[in-house]
């Protein structure tokens, strides 16, 4: 494996972190709390992986161009912009949720939770939005 293929792996990592996302949200629902716990655990460590190769990546390669135009052009700068603004509050967000859950501060948690969990996925799955238009063109439109 070769830097070059970490945009790839990120793209797994944030499609991975969303459906454990996913998964712990529904085994909340279902009441199943450790269930729940080992879900949101694998997604926080799923999501720190990416944060690493992400950071390793783009010291190497730096900013990669966007070169395609029309209505793609604004679609994408739309889902980046909206992407790396709520990236950057994922991370506080997601530190505090999953510490009050683990302490077992439960009323604290849910609180911060209920704002965690939609942006973290809504994160993780224009993570994956951005790789397949910038480096998988032909993939979508």
């Amino acid at each position: 494996m070769t830097v070059h293929d970490l945009p790839a792996v990120n793209a797994s990592l944030n499609a991975l972190s969303g459906i454990l996302l996913v998964c712990g949200y529904t085994m909340m629902r279902l009441k199943r709390i450790q269930l729940h716990r080992r879900f949101m655990i694998a997604a926080f460590a799923t999501s720190a992986l990416f944060l690493v190769c992400y950071v390793v990546y783009h010291a190497q390669v730096g900013s990669v161009r966007f070169t395609r135009q029309g209505f793609v052009r604004t679609l994408y700068y739309t889902i980046l912009i909206t992407h790396v603004t709520l990236a950057f509050s994922v991370v506080p967000l997601s530190i505090v949720t999953l510490s009050r859950g683990l302490k077992g501060r439960i009323p604290q948690h849910r609180r911060i939770a209920r704002w965690t969990f939609p942006i973290w996925l809504y994160v993780s799955v224009t993570g994956v939005l951005v790789y397949v238009l910038l480096y998988q063109p032909t993939w979508l439109l």
